[in-house]
């Protein structure tokens, strides 16, 4: 399994939020390219990159710092926040992002959904973000009624990735990962699954991993960030 550190964008900046409030956040740097370069000398393979503003705007906000990203690292990014066209989509891969992530549009706009996967098969993700086992949309501002497990079974039989799968109340605290909603998201998914939200300790990155193969990877952000879990030593912990 492989873990994977978020780098989250707002306004030009590294930053954290609290539950994705837009009003509590924590400022980590303003200088993205060295904060993507750190990762990559501590051994990451991937980075998580989330451009926050685009995630409420609807449409990318951060799209030049991303680039920068991109340019200054040999990672493989993946990218989500404010995907709401194919042109983006299209955009974000000219410029060397290895996979999209769509959330909203997934619910949304199943059209759109289908043709970028029929357009980069296994480069797209679909970010499913549950608050109470509801799917959360548009930056997680509001609350659909579909829930995850039902919007993740509709995806059968399209060329993803995988699944981004975010529990909310999670997202930031520093609370663990919520592993039953984790499990039951495995058993129904149709492709692989990435963990996302309240990885704090070693130990939750092996319970994760216990879950089964399905479980591809685990995002980390705050835990990293505030220096709770050590990188070097949670690639030991999944390898091992």
């Amino acid at each position: 399994m492989r873990v994977i550190p978020a780098i989250d964008i707002k306004d030009g900046r590294c930053v954290r939020l609290r539950q994705g409030d837009m009003a509590q956040e924590t400022v980590y740097s303003d200088d993205l390219a060295s904060v993507a370069r750190g990762w990559q000398q501590k051994g990451a393979t991937w980075l998580h990159v989330v451009d926050l503003n685009g995630a409420v705007d609807g449409k990318p906000s951060n799209d030049t710092h991303i680039e920068g990203i991109v340019k200054a690292v040999d990672l493989s990014v993946q990218v989500g926040g404010g995907i709401r066209s194919i042109e983006t989509v299209r955009r974000y891969f000219r410029i060397g992002v290895a996979r999209v992530v769509l959330g909203t549009v997934a619910l949304t706009d199943r059209p759109f959904l289908e043709q970028a996967c029929r357009e980069f098969p296994g480069r797209v993700l679909v970010g499913v973000d549950a608050r109470n086992g509801k799917v959360a949309v548009k930056g997680w501002t509001s609350v659909s009624e579909t829930s995850a497990v039902e919007l993740i079974r509709s995806l059968e039989g399209l060329k993803l990735a995988g699944v981004v799968y975010t529990d909310i109340a999670r997202d930031g605290m520093l609370a663990g990962p919520n592993l039953p909603a984790l499990k039951e998201v495995a058993d129904h998914a149709p492709c692989p699954v990435i963990a996302s939200g309240g990885v704090t300790r070693m130990e939750d990155l092996v319970a994760i991993q216990s879950l089964g193969p399905r479980l591809e990877a685990a995002i980390v952000g705050k835990a990293l960030y505030d220096g709770k879990l050590d990188f070097a030593e949670a690639i030991r912990a999944v390898r091992s």
